[in-house]
């Protein structure tokens, strides 16, 4: 499986529609998230899902354990490759979110947002920890609650997928050499993430912010 997804973060559909097209030779399938989502609501799903790419729901569901189950069952039409949730949603609501979801769906779980440090933890009163920590623990979490894998930066997989060898290790946050990380704390180039151990690498600004999207994809899958 080529494992570049790639991040269609744009509320136009016709400009996700073009790139879903562009670089589906080039990759393993696309994420659509909440920006997305939010402009474009299932419909916009069924539009991308058409293009027969595989599909990442980049949802983060985080509510209580009822209404993740609702969600789920609700999304379950569009069958998609791949769900997010938020580990620090607990134990009930993970395993609500993967009981309620389609068979061949993997449900994977959010540990600490690529987009945050040590910094922030303190801020939210978890000082405590390390990144790499608090991720240990919610990949602990996921796995205890029965889900399919976890979504982490580059820095803390090769770690979780240690205690957890057969997760599906999901990376956002990856900058191609070169590449300025904008809001990513935490990133690494697609070929660092994969010698950690990451099953996914979620690209998104460094394909879908270039002249040539198709041809940036090809270069990244080339290059690995």
């Amino acid at each position: 499986m080529n494992p570049i997804w790639v991040a269609l973060d744009t509320p136009e559909l016709g400009a996700a529609e073009a790139l879903a097209r562009a670089v589906a030779p080039h990759s393993g399938g696309v994420k659509l998230g909440l920006e997305f989502f939010s402009a474009n609501g299932r419909a916009g799903v069924e539009r991308i899902a058409a293009l027969d790419a595989p599909l990442f729901l980049d949802l983060k569901l985080h509510d209580i354990p009822n209404t993740v189950a609702g969600a789920m069952r609700a999304l379950a039409r569009l069958q998609p490759d791949i769900v997010t949730v938020h580990a620090a949603g607990g134990h009930a609501m993970m395993r609500a979110a993967k009981t309620s979801a389609p068979a061949g769906t993997r449900v994977v779980a959010v540990t600490v947002l690529t987009s945050m440090d040590s910094h922030d933890l303190a801020e939210l009163g978890l000082g405590s920890f390390t990144t790499a920590q608090l991720a240990a623990r919610y990949a602990a979490a996921a796995r205890a609650a029965g889900l399919d894998g976890f979504v982490s930066s580059a820095a803390e997989v090769r770690e979780l997928k240690a205690a957890w060898p057969d997760a599906f290790a999901v990376v956002p946050g990856i900058r191609p050499a070169g590449e300025a990380p904008g809001d990513q704390k935490r990133a690494m180039t697609p070929r660092e993430a994969l010698a950690a151990g990451a099953d996914v690498l979620v690209i998104g600004r460094p394909i879908t912010a270039a002249p040539d999207p198709a041809a940036a994809a090809h270069a990244i899958a080339a290059a690995l």
